[in-house]
């Protein structure tokens, strides 16, 4: 597992034991993860997208706090993965980065809370599954348009990308900023650390019994 370049986002990329029967991998590793983030990701609602070539959801995010954490990995087919740091104050506000996820490298990507989130899919079947720290929650929930030229993120240019009408009416990431429904990275940093004291709290007490 590794950190990517915008804080509070991590790579995990699982080793995948074949043979003539098939493959094996542990795609998720709690441990690992919580020792790079500090806290334990909480299992509040599991998601299931399928997509066919060309559609692109996103960028979404959530309000912090709570905020919504995410892992996220494809199971079939391949996405263009993109997380995207929209928190005010952060030093790499408006840095995205993309990884492709596929059903080969069987790569999984961690987003935390306050940092923007979206794919596309690249084959002509995509089934991507996340789970979630927190359940949906629609009034906190929000998206900036995924073709937004400020953000300039590079999404292939040989797929035709397709929206939902509510993400291409989404607000352009400058437009979000002066409306005020971006998450504050101070805000970010606070339930981060709030969420590693609990972490602290619940191993001393483990540690106790």
């Amino acid at each position: 597992m590794e950190r990517l370049k915008i804080e509070d986002t991590y790579l995990l990329t699982p080793a995948v034991h074949e043979d003539d029967r098939g493959a094996f991998l542990e795609w998720y590793r709690a441990d690992r993860l919580s020792d790079l983030a500090g806290h334990d990701l909480r299992l509040a609602q599991a998601n299931c997208s399928v997509s066919r070539r060309g559609v692109l959801r996103g960028v979404h995010f959530a309000d912090v706090p709570p905020g919504q954490a995410k892992y996220v990995t494809c199971v079939s087919g391949s996405v263009l993965d993109v997380t995207v740091d929209i928190r005010v104050g952060s030093p790499t506000f408006g840095m995205w980065q993309a990884v492709e996820l596929d059903d080969r490298t069987r790569r999984g990507v961690y987003i935390g809370e306050g940092v923007g989130h979206a794919f596309m899919a690249l084959s002509d079947r995509a089934t991507v599954v996340y789970m979630c720290s927190e359940p949906y929650n629609p009034a906190g929930e929000h998206g900036l348009h995924p073709l937004d030229p400020d953000l300039g993120i590079e999404w292939p240019a040989d797929v035709e990308p397709l929206l939902s009408p509510k993400d291409a009416a989404a607000p352009t990431l400058a437009e979000a900023r002066e409306k005020g429904m971006l998450p504050l990275y101070e805000d970010c940093l606070a339930h981060y650390a709030g969420l590693r004291a609990a972490r602290g709290a619940g191993a001393g007490v483990a540690h106790t019994q």
